[in-house]
């Protein structure tokens, strides 16, 4: 049997420690959700957050007022204004999270949308539901969940290695990439292909800077959720069809968050590990020959019963068509 290629190989991880306390991120998203959770837990262990979204839900706005105010020796929660599709935008955030806290150890972006009908592939740009426009050259949901995070990361890296304050990114002084993947990552749906098609994308981008961490002490992993009672989920009744409330288990973005921080912070989660999160489950996706997701937190027993809209909609007259 041929050897596996080295390249082929994961990561190892730089095995110097990080702690999240006393550092200071960037969460993408963090108005909601998962990346709420996140920011939430962050600012819990002692590490300064610019939460940057569109605008807050009353429970992230809580949180940034109980931690807006600088104390001595205590974490602080900053609010920015963010669209995320906006490079200017991403690159202001940058230098508004450098202003505030000095410096940025960690940074999440996290912001997301799962295939909604304004930004879908069965509903082309143009069409009645589509705010895509036809002659845009872009989709939405590609610039929210794969552009945004690829460039944010640009952005992270040329932050974390040419600092305006503190030590240049080392071994000893390492910084942190968390993405926001998902199961669809490694599995497929007719119903929402963009968005399959768009974790993918992050799986192969986080595994392909995995030798960040030893080299140079940048670690960029991921953690994919299964079935999470979010946002999401819960405001798009057409996602919510696919699950059944008598068989399939909802994960909690809680149980999301504490993966986040071991991916920060575990010496044995090396640059490009990807953990998936399902309800009081975790592991590690493997490069190769996984055995895909399986479990409570993971299973949605109608997904399938969705593939009847989808014929439906090409059936309709013109389907893809421009007026």
């Amino acid at each position: 049997m041929a050897a596996r290629q080295p390249y082929f190989q994961d990561a190892t991880s730089n095995r110097h420690p990080f702690s999240v306390e006393g550092k200071s991120a960037i969460v993408t998203g963090a108005g909601s959700g998962i990346n709420f959770s996140f920011a939430s837990l962050l600012l819990s262990r002692g590490c300064n957050v610019l939460f940057a979204d569109l605008a807050l839900r009353p429970e992230a706005q809580k949180v940034v007022d109980e931690y807006v105010a600088k104390t001595v020796g205590g974490p602080r929660a900053i609010f920015l204004k963010t669209d995320v599709t906006d490079w200017k935008q991403l690159f202001h955030m940058f230098e508004v999270a450098t202003k505030e806290f000095g410096v940025i150890d960690i940074v999440c972006p996290g912001a997301g949308i799962y295939d909604p009908y304004w930004s879908n592939f069965w509903h082309p740009p143009g069409s009645a539901k589509s705010k895509d426009a036809p002659d845009g050259g872009r989709y939405a949901s590609l610039d929210i969940n794969v552009t945004h995070p690829i460039r944010s990361t640009q952005l992270a890296i040329s932050q974390f290695l040419n600092p305006k304050n503190g030590g240049k990114v080392s071994i000893t002084n390492p910084k942190r990439v968390i993405i926001i993947s998902s199961i669809a990552g490694q599995v497929s749906n007719l119903a929402t292909p963009i968005y399959v098609a768009a974790k993918h994308a992050m799986n192969g981008f986080v595994r392909s800077l995995g030798h960040l961490d030893t080299e140079i002490g940048i670690r960029v992993n991921a953690v994919a959720p299964g079935v999470i009672k979010t946002p999401l989920w819960t405001e798009h009744p057409e996602k919510m069809t696919f699950l059944d409330a008598e068989k399939d288990e909802w994960a909690t973005a809680e149980e999301v968050a504490e993966a986040m921080v071991r991916c920060l912070e575990d010496p044995e989660l090396g640059g490009g590990t990807i953990v998936e999160v399902g309800a009081k489950q975790t592991r590690k996706v493997s490069q190769l020959n996984d055995p895909g997701p399986s479990g409570p937190g993971h299973t949605v027993s109608r997904l399938r019963d969705n593939y009847e809209e989808v014929f439906r909609w090409l059936a309709e007259e013109g389907w893809g068509q421009r007026g």
